[in-house]
Order: structure tokens, then C-alpha cells, then sequence
């Protein structure tokens, strides 16, 4: 079975309990929430942008693909 996830590169803007804003480019402008619960993060230290994996059609549905 093939999954659907896929891993992506975004900077974090803004956290809250439940959701991410984030972003590909690093322009918060650009940035949109991600539920918590579609997804999960990858922190690197050190670094601005981080992983996050989630199911295609959600990277999609929100432009982040």
C-alpha cells in the first residue's frame, strides 16, 4: 500500500495548542494554519525551517504543495 505522506520544508511563524502558521518561503504574509492533528513536525536545532509530514491532500487543500 502506498502511503500518502509526504515530508515538506516550512518555517513556523506562529504556534498555537491546536495549529502551526506556516510557510515554504519564510513569508508570514504567505503563511497559513495547519491543524496539529493533520501533521507533525520535525524541529531541528538551530535551523528556521522545519519538516513537517502530513497527507498530500491536506498539503494541497492549504497550498503548501
Amino acid at each position: 500500500m502506498k502511503s500518502d505522506l509526504h515530508d515538506i520544508e516550512v518555517v513556523i511563524h506562529h504556534e498555537t495548542e491546536k495549529a502551526w502558521l506556516v510557510s515554504t518561503d519564510g513569508k508570514r504574509d504567505k503563511a497559513v494554519w495547519f491543524p496539529k492533528s493533520q501533521g507533525e513536525v520535525e524541529y531541528k536545532s538551530g535551523a528556521s525551517h522545519m519538516t513537517l509530514t502530513a497527507p498530500e491532500r491536506i498539503l494541497i487543500d492549504k497550498g503548501l504543495v
